[in-house]
């Protein structure tokens, strides 16, 4: 048998910790023997606010909430920065790159390592459940059996909209910052999963919140979670 390298145990390590640290909250708020719940996860178009509807749902339904902190969890088991996980995440490298990244391991994390990392943590979320995790394609990595799968969408003009309100910037400027992040986003799905991140297949529920507002969408996935599992 191969001896676990000291990245691998650190990383071991630290999903066990996390893990412990769920159970002793839930156990202490009376949630230890609760119905499972399948892991919830919300893939996002940029500008609108499925970010917002994740993080309601969470604290209505009082699951655990993961976005940017599974970066800061990957970076700080491998001891890297988080931003060269952010840099992954938005731009896949070609093999090449890969390759020379896979050489200088002692600063960089190279994408095959991350995704490993990312399918190691939200396996442990999805049998722990009860959790919401934003983004990460973890609806391309888990069985159906272990998520719950959420799309979150606008029309371009209300996304604009948001992005343009939410930063004080100019319409072309917003429109322009959300066709980026949604392409990156778009090639990380294709290239990693080889999925159309927009496909309606993909998801068990899709909400247009140009239609519906924040709160109808909350309402809308707590209402099927609490009937569906008996939380109520």
């Amino acid at each position: 048998m191969v001896d676990a390298s000291p990245e691998e145990s650190l990383f071991h390590n630290f999903i066990k910790e996390q893990l412990q640290k769920m159970k002793t909250t839930r156990r202490d708020a009376g949630l230890g023997k609760k119905t499972y719940v399948p892991l919830v996860t919300v893939s996002i178009d940029p500008g609108s606010g499925g970010s917002l509807v994740a993080r309601q749902v969470a604290d209505r339904l009082d699951f655990d909430f993961f976005n940017r902190e599974i970066i800061k969890e990957i970076a700080e088991s491998v001891q890297i920065k988080p931003d060269v996980i952010e840099n992954i995440e938005k731009e896949r490298l070609s093999g090449v790159e890969d390759l020379i990244a896979s050489c200088l391991r002692d600063t960089y994390l190279w994408p095959g390592m991350y995704l490993e990392h990312l399918e190691k943590v939200l396996y442990a979320l999805g049998e722990h459940g009860r959790t919401v995790v934003v983004g990460r394609g973890g609806n391309f990595i888990l069985s159906s059996e272990k998520r719950f799968s959420i799309r979150v969408t606008a029309p371009m003009e209300a996304r604009v909209e948001n992005i343009a309100k939410a930063f004080g910037v100019p319409a072309a400027k917003a429109k322009s910052r959300i066709k980026g992040r949604q392409e990156n986003r778009a090639a990380f799905i294709k290239k990693t999963f080889h999925k159309d991140v927009s496909n309606p297949l993909h998801y068990d529920m899709v909400l247009n919140t140009g239609f519906m507002s924040i709160g109808d969408c909350t309402d809308m996935i707590c209402h099927y979670l609490e009937h569906k599992y008996k939380l109520i």
